[in-house]
């Protein structure tokens, strides 16, 4: 069957996450559907990663089967025609190696996350950032992000139902840069535990408000204890930016 690779931008603000549910909108079954409208079979979306509820994207990937071969701009467009009028468009199809995995082969993930720090309530942002009005240090909550920086235990930042076999996972990037009003939070990853990038920004906040100093984040890590996280941060500001796949 051909494989088609799908790269995806989407709001997620009125979806329950990627994965498919029985009960409730979510990214992966609109695509579903599109594609079955399109293809006239049922056809199943296999994602990069299972972003949660409220959580957007700006490069997901994806890859489906076909029963029979299509043009890939085709498939682009039909299911673009399809999707309307979900927030959610298909930027690019690509014909894929039979053997090609939007998960697996997949070699690293980035991640934004997005503060707009002011007083002002949200407008033309709403759903799309974190507003925290409270002044905040941006140079030192990059500086306790460092200390998350490599290969580490993540306990400390993993949600109570994450389903993955260890909480070690290597962090190849974590930065903090301030443009005007907006934070800015940039991680990279092979790959992430559930909830850990909103667990890290909470935490992150909390040094950046000085209720922790960026020892404290280091603390917190090496206890490998959920409890000594700070809050966990709202999914309105994470953007899934980019999967990169080896050449």
């Amino acid at each position: 069957m051909p494989r088609y690779k799908l790269t995806i931008e989407y709001d997620g603000a009125p979806f329950l996450g990627w994965q498919v549910q029985e009960n409730g909108l979510t990214v992966a079954g609109v695509l579903e559907a599109a594609a079955e409208k399109l293809a006239g079979e049922r056809v199943r979306v296999h994602g990069a990663g299972r972003t949660d509820t409220g959580v957007h994207a700006f490069a997901q990937v994806a890859h489906i089967d076909l029963a029979k071969e299509w043009d890939a701009d085709t498939v682009r467009d039909g299911m673009n025609a399809h999707l309307r009028p979900h927030p959610v468009a298909v930027l690019l199809a690509e014909k894929a190696a039979e053997d090609f995995d939007a998960r697996f082969s997949a070699v690293k993930r980035h991640y934004l996350y997005r503060i707009l720090n002011r007083r002002a309530d949200l407008a033309l942002e709403r759903n799309r950032v974190w507003r925290v009005a409270r002044p905040l240090d941006e140079r030192a909550m990059h500086e306790a992000a460092q200390h998350l920086v490599g290969n580490h235990d993540f306990t400390t930042f993993r949600a109570a139902e994450c389903q993955a076999k260890s909480p070690v996972k290597t962090l190849d990037v974590l930065n903090v840069t301030r443009a005007g009003q907006e934070i800015r939070i940039e991680a990279s990853a092979r790959s992430f535990l559930h909830h850990q990038v909103r667990s890290i920004v909470g935490s992150l906040v909390q040094v950046g408000d000085g209720k922790w100093t960026p020892a404290d984040m280091k603390h917190a890590l090496e206890s490998r204890d959920r409890t000594a996280c700070g809050p966990v941060a709202p999914p309105d500001g994470l953007y899934l930016v980019r999967v990169d796949y080896a050449k």
